[in-house]
């Protein structure tokens, strides 16, 4: 089999160590992740989702255990020296892009990202048609406004652009943080054909964290299921077909976590209302 794309033994993540508010995040997590596979996980509020994503992306350094990234030891990597391998979306739209640049100048950041700085100018001619090329699929017209400041766009046309920004360096891992919870429907459909779209041609690791359980059953290889931070379900693309979100919350339920989030009680509502 191959090197793994990403790893993680025995990770644990405790915050505010020997303190009242003592909180252990990851309690000992293994995880194997080959190169290209895509896999989704959910759980509870406070399960250790997007505290797995901050030790990958080096935003966390775990308490002890190890994080490799295609057979690297990065675990005492900080996330500026993992920025040239793993790229992340977050939930909130308006983090991971500068409000006040231009769309053009958010976007020539993103592709110098974990690259060594020089003094040649920052978009040549050939870059800013590759620039306005990867800008034009999104089909916004967002081509059209690249002097534009980001902040000016709505959250559907910033969290879009935030994903064609992810994409520019090719990173070999992709950690997807909730990236549709601050979304409308429609718009979040649009942004998750995006994110197949994207996934595909990049041919990268995926990390999709998501309180959508109708997402995480149609995206991805594999569904993780996370309780009190341990991954409690490793769920094969196979076993995944036979699933139904009342399946996936009785997992979470199982484990004696409360779904408490409206998504994922929605979810379960529209699946089970009469046709």
């Amino acid at each position: 089999m191959a090197e793994p794309m990403l790893r993680l033994d025995d990770v644990r993540l405790v915050y505010n160590r020997g303190r009242v508010d003592e909180v252990h995040a990851l309690r000992g997590v293994e995880l194997s992740l080959q190169p290209g596979e895509f896999v989704t996980v959910v759980g509870s509020n406070g399960a250790g989702k997007s505290s797995a994503v901050q030790v990958i992306s080096g935003g966390a350094r775990p308490s002890s255990g190890r994080v490799r990234l295609n057979g690297v030891d990065v675990t005492n990597w900080p996330d500026y020296r993992r920025a040239g391998l793993v790229a992340r979306v977050f939930d909130d739209p308006r983090i991971g892009s500068a409000p006040e640049l231009s769309i053009e100048d958010n976007l020539a950041l993103a592709l110098d990202r974990g690259r060594r700085r020089t003094l040649r100018f920052a978009l040549s001619g050939a870059r800013r048609r590759l620039l306005r090329e990867r800008v034009a699929r999104l089909g916004l017209g967002l081509e059209d406004r690249l002097h534009d400041r980001v902040g000016l766009l709505s959250a559907g046309q910033r969290q879009s652009l935030t994903m064609i920004m992810a994409g520019l360096t090719a990173p070999r891992v992709l950690l997807l943080d909730e990236h549709l919870a601050a979304l409308d429907p429609a718009t979040a459909q649009r942004v998750l054909a995006l994110t197949a779209e994207l996934v595909t041609e990049m041919g990268c690791t995926t990390v999709m964290v998501t309180h959508n359980m109708d997402h995480a059953l149609r995206m991805g290889d594999r569904l993780l299921v996370m309780s009190r931070g341990r991954i409690i379900h490793d769920i094969p693309h196979a076993g995944k077909s036979g699933l139904t979100v009342a399946g996936v919350v009785d997992l979470i339920t199982g484990s004696g976590d409360v779904v408490s989030d409206r998504s994922l009680l929605a979810d379960l509502e529209t699946q089970e209302a009469p046709k």
